[in-house]
């Protein structure tokens, strides 16, 4: 039997055990908050850094798959005695650029440049998964950025096409792709002298603004059409492009082909420009990425529509290929801002590029520069009509600070360009003999005919 006493001492156990036990729960409970409160904070750093590197992976792989468009467009665009060596410039400037950028190209452009002109001589480490930093898988950005490599490389081939030996054109896309191109680019993306928040501040003290060009309308596009230009003026042009004085036009072998070729560049192009982002981890920037799409293709579109009605009033029929440019053009034309323009301004802005190739291959014809695809109006003249054009949608640039960085690239270029296709033309050579040049590059330097049924003799199909 319980004495009084007895129960008194028992209600006293059970009061204290159900403080115990009440203080550990909310001890615990007190932790399970905790953990709950940093595990979203936990889950969106990680949640960030999966969608930003699968930005940079997906746009990287819609820009190699502009690799195809180029080699498609150019394809279509030369005669078919020269579409088995164009289809092999394609493939190897790839995979030189490739090689170049990791080996040296991408350190030059990217580390320690702090503020000035040139990066480190070294190859580019891609770190372990387990020690890899930053809010995206540093692989995923530099093979974003190699492919930005590979398309200024892309952009020289088109130019120089039917009347270029292929190992000078290789040997300069090996300086083009390890040096030139890394070193311009370091200035802006690297962090260099033209980059905002530099020492270099003079640009900003002198302009009131900061040199700007979002996804490479200069840093990419002109430095391929500058360099395209100067190895122009060297080559001279096509046996018979200009003979009688007059312009003899040289059809190329496939508008169906080319046609695919701009398709292709143009889906790229939402890479290309989308991936410029860099970020797609938080609503802004998914925002931000939806709305370059939706610019850059509507600068397209502009291209399209002002290159077609102007064929038409000018010529009284439709030219095809000029068409084909204005795409281009607008598409170049929008990439130096494409986030910041209304859907309006983007349209403009790609429009004027397609102005500019209607007017600008005829007037290339009549000082004797032959640019066989139109790169140099396509890519190096409404680059810098795209990055001059910056100013009137964003108001953190202004038209001296954009007039810097393109004549301080162009200077660049067009230097090391002329050394180094100085150097070549005097050393290996540049252009085939005149007997090769008529006969074709594919039977000259490939061996192989792209359209054996088209050829002669032992070259036809089942002889």
């Amino acid at each position: 039997m319980k004495t009084p006493q007895t129960s008194r001492w028992l209600v006293a156990s059970y009061a204290v055990a159900a403080l115990t036990i009440f203080t550990s729960g909310a001890a615990l409970a007190q932790d399970a908050a905790a953990a709950a409160a940093e595990a979203p904070a936990a889950a969106s750093a990680s949640t960030q850094y999966v969608f930003n590197t699968m930005l940079f992976l997906i746009g990287g792989f819609l820009v190699m798959f502009m690799a195809a468009g180029f080699a498609m467009l150019e394809a279509g665009l030369v005669r078919t005695k020269n579409v088995s060596m164009q289809c092999t410039k394609n493939i190897a400037l790839y995979a030189i650029g490739g090689i170049m950028f990791w080996l040296v190209g991408y350190n030059l452009m990217y580390d320690a440049v702090n503020g000035g002109f040139i990066g480190t001589f070294a190859p580019k480490v891609i770190p372990p998964t387990d020690a890899d930093p930053g809010s995206y898988a540093a692989a995923s950005d530099w093979f974003f950025q190699m492919v930005f490599c590979a398309t200024t490389a892309s952009i020289v081939s088109g130019t120089l096409a039917e009347r270029i030996k292929l190992w000078p054109f290789l040997l300069f896309i090996v300086v083009l792709t390890g040096f030139i191109y890394p070193i311009q680019g370091a200035w802006k993306w690297g962090a260099g002298w033209l980059a905002p928040g530099t020492d270099t501040s003079w640009i900003k003290d002198v302009t009131g603004g900061e040199f700007q060009d979002f996804a490479g309308s200069t840093l990419v596009h002109s430095v391929g059409g500058w360099a395209a230009l100067v190895g122009a003026i060297f080559l001279g042009a096509r046996h018979g492009k200009y003979e009688g004085g007059r312009v003899n036009p040289m059809p190329g072998s496939s508008i169906p082909l080319a046609t695919l070729g701009l398709f292709i560049l143009w889906l790229g192009w939402f890479g290309f420009n989308g991936g410029s982002q860099l970020a797609i981890g938080t609503i802004s920037d998914a925002s931000s990425v939806a709305r370059i799409f939706v610019n850059t293709n509507l600068a397209a579109a502009g291209g399209v529509v002002s290159a077609l009605i102007l064929t038409q009033l000018i010529y009284g029929k439709v030219d095809v290929t000029m068409v084909m440019n204005g795409a281009l053009a607008g598409l170049v034309s929008i990439t130096a801002e494409p986030l910041t323009p209304t859907p309006i301004w983007a349209i403009g802005i790609g429009a004027v590029g397609g102005l500019i190739v209607v007017f600008a291959v005829p007037l290339l014809d009549k000082i004797r520069i032959d640019d066989v695809v139109g790169a140099i109006p396509v890519h190096l003249m409404a680059g810098i009509w795209g990055t001059m054009a910056v100013p009137l949608t964003n108001s953190d640039a202004n038209f001296m600070a954009q007039a810097i960085g393109v004549g301080s690239i162009a200077a660049f270029v067009i230097l090391a360009s002329v050394v180094v296709w100085g150097i070549l033309r005097v050393t290996i050579g540049l252009r085939p003999t005149l007997e090769d040049e008529l006969a074709g590059l594919d039977k000259a330097e490939i061996g192989l005919e792209a359209y054996p049924e088209f050829g002669s003799g032992s070259q036809r199909v089942g002889l």
